[in-house]
């Protein structure tokens, strides 16, 4: 009977006693230092968990010997500057909106808060440029194409009470008809319609149904977008000669708009911003290159 060969020393440690295809592994024991840094470390965690927040419940976390909280710490440092900042933001609660751009110190404090509010909030709709979303219906803030107003007082009124929203009273408002969808127009005269709108637009036109859909124009549209087509922000009703578009101005969409109406709703932030980051960012977005 033959004995496997081993190549085993005198003297040589036990094995796990594992072996793979004929390797065995020796049980050497782990260093000194190694094994102390381990319980030091085990050590270190059992106390650390003991004296600080660590340990998750249903509701909220142990709170630890110490009563160390990393929240109360982020409250505290932001009531600081929130301190600090206090007067200057009572003068820009205090003072006239179309007067701050005067004021070098507030339009400074004014605009640089703003540009803090707007990424935190507004970027999301309107691009971290302000650029806006183009086919999607969320306004370039850069150009001078305003639907409700882009002096300062309109923007901060905008802001306050958002559009067409259902939380404020004050909300600016308004709603166009769906002539398709509720049958208020014949599918001819929507063709019409859209061909004379891409003819004061200065796009490629049927001229022949552009003539016919001008009649259909002054009939159902000229109250809110005007005998020209260059609409009214009392109504909110946007400029159609011009090449901004909030969903888009080819054939399509122009047809889907006059079929099915457009619906954006902006928030109104004062429930949710302080009047001083209000009017920042009111002046930050006037100060962008498009306010009036």
């Amino acid at each position: 009977m033959s004995v496997k060969p081993t190549n085993r020393k005198p003297g040589d440690p036990t094995t796990t006693g594992h072996s793979w295809d004929g390797i065995e592994e020796f049980n050497n024991p782990m260093p000194r230092w190694w094994l102390w840094t381990f319980y030091a470390c085990i050590v270190f965690a059992l106390g650390y968990s003991i004296a600080y927040p660590a340990w998750p419940m249903i509701n909220r976390a142990t709170p630890g010997l110490l009563g160390a909280s990393t929240r109360a710490d982020v409250a505290a440092e932001i009531q600081r500057f929130n301190d600090a900042n206090a007067p200057i933001r009572a003068r820009l609660e205090a003072a006239d909106l179309t007067a701050i751009a005067a004021d070098p110190e507030l339009n400074q404090y004014a605009t640089n808060a703003g540009a803090a509010v707007f990424r935190t909030n507004c970027s999301q709709c309107h691009g971290s440029g302000a650029a806006g979303v183009q086919g999607q219906g969320y306004p370039n803030l850069l150009d001078d194409d305003w639907i409700w107003g882009g002096d300062i007082d309109s923007i901060h009124t905008t802001v306050t009470h958002g559009i067409r929203n259902t939380t404020d009273a004050e909300s600016r408002y308004s709603e166009m008809p769906r002539f398709g969808a509720d049958q208020l127009l014949e599918p001819a005269q929507i063709a019409q319609v859209v061909q004379h709108v891409l003819a004061i637009s200065g796009q490629e036109h049927d001229a022949a149904l552009a003539a016919e859909g001008a009649v259909v124009f002054a009939e159902n549209c000229v109250a809110c977008h005007g005998e020209e087509g260059k609409g009214d922000r009392s109504v909110g009703a946007p400029n159609l000669t011009d090449a901004i578009w909030l969903y888009g101005g080819d054939q399509e969409t122009l047809t889907d708009t006059v079929t099915n109406a457009r619906f954006g709703v902006m928030p109104n932030w004062n429930q949710r911003l302080t009047e001083a980051d209000i009017r920042s960012v009111a002046v930050y977005v006037h100060g962008l290159g498009g306010g009036e």
